[in-house]
């Protein structure tokens, strides 16, 4: 068994704290001082065995050494040995997370899956590389406009790249970054999820297929000075983009007149604290769903606004008026079974 977190802090001459996250962070009080500067001075990933050795080392007792096992034990920060030390960051970080302090399923997962992202300006740009960077094996690149010189130096877009198909110049930058993804022109079958990034407005047309054929798919809104993430819809599950479309035109009647207007307009260049946020965002509720967690934008949506760009969530529910809600949401790809974290909490 080793220790969950790499974070063993003294905090007086009787106590030391074990890990900073609240969600797993704890205590150890009425130590013997000598306890307290042993567990302080515990070596990176250390294991049950070098827990003992170094209390034994400072002359403690074989009962206070089983009493603080018992209480790292308890807490659930003494968890299986890993074969080998974290590959990469996300896999310490991850483990942090994960019952058995083993992030190796949560990492398969993302090198198995595919997902495709539409619109590849600045914001689409960055969450692509996010997702690469992240794990995620397999990227369906879908936009063939030209890179503008608005896009010069994001998410590895060079001034070469100018002029050509966005597609291309967002592969080759991923690659440099992250060279295992791959990024097939015909993947062999459906992607497991769509992000589709839009500007303005969704445009229902490309929405409403992926909701036919149950195909899980993620709303980003590129507007006059906000980004709108969400909702990531699961067909037959979760509400839809006509949801949110009825429910607004329920509050203004004109939304409709006003959303066919805005569906046609050109997209404009994107601000840089809004792709930036709005990218992050999209990945984080991206690899959610891919790990099998439940992402914040089912039935919801991430407003970020300048001038603070601070999320604000807003939920929504599934519309009288639209029939979503009667598809048969045992088809919809992806996804996973809901899985147990670090604290015993069910995840969704």
């Amino acid at each position: 068994m080793r220790l969950r977190t790499r974070l063993v802090l003294w905090q007086g001459p009787t106590q030391v704290r074990v890990g900073t996250d609240p969600r797993w962070s704890v205590v150890l009080t009425d130590l013997s001082p000598s306890a307290a500067r042993a567990l302080a001075a515990l070596p990176r990933d250390a294991d049950e065995r070098a827990v003992r050795a170094v209390l034994a080392a400072e002359q403690v007792a074989a009962d206070e050494a089983d009493a603080v096992l018992d209480h790292l034990r308890a807490a659930r920060l003494l968890v299986p040995a890993a074969p080998s030390a974290p590959a990469s960051p996300d896999a310490a970080a991850w483990a942090l997370l994960e019952a058995d302090g083993d992030a190796s399923e949560v990492l398969a997962r993302r090198r198995a899956a595919c997902v495709q992202v539409t619109g590849l300006g600045r914001l689409g740009a960055g969450l692509a590389l996010t997702l690469a960077a992240a794990g995620v094996g397999h990227l369906d690149l879908a936009d063939t406009s030209p890179v503008t010189r608005h896009e010069v130096g994001w998410a590895g877009v060079a001034a070469r790249d100018v002029g050509r198909p966005r597609r291309d110049a967002v592969a080759r930058a991923l690659h440099d970054a992250a060279p295992a993804v791959r990024t097939p022109r015909a993947p062999a079958g459906p992607p497991d999820l769509v992000v589709l990034v839009e500007h303005h407005v969704a445009d229902p047309t490309r929405h409403r297929p992926l909701v036919t054929d149950g195909t899980p798919h993620l709303s980003v809104v590129v507007r006059e000075a906000s980004v709108l993430v969400g909702p990531l819809v699961r067909p037959g599950r979760t509400p839809c983009l006509r949801c949110l479309d009825a429910l607004r035109a329920d509050v203004d009647p004109a939304w409709p007149t006003v959303a066919a207007q805005l569906a046609v307009r050109p997209p404009e260049p994107e601000e840089t604290l809004l792709a930036a946020v709005g990218a992050s965002l999209a990945a984080a509720q991206a690899l959610a769903f891919l790990d099998g967690r439940r992402a914040a934008t089912e039935g919801a949506t991430l407003e970020v606004a300048l001038p603070d760009a601070v999320p604000r969530l807003a939920r929504f529910d599934v519309h009288p008026a639209c029939g979503c809600g009667g598809l048969p949401g045992a088809q919809t790809r992806g996804g996973a079974p809901p899985k147990r974290g670090a604290a015993g909490v069910v995840r969704a």
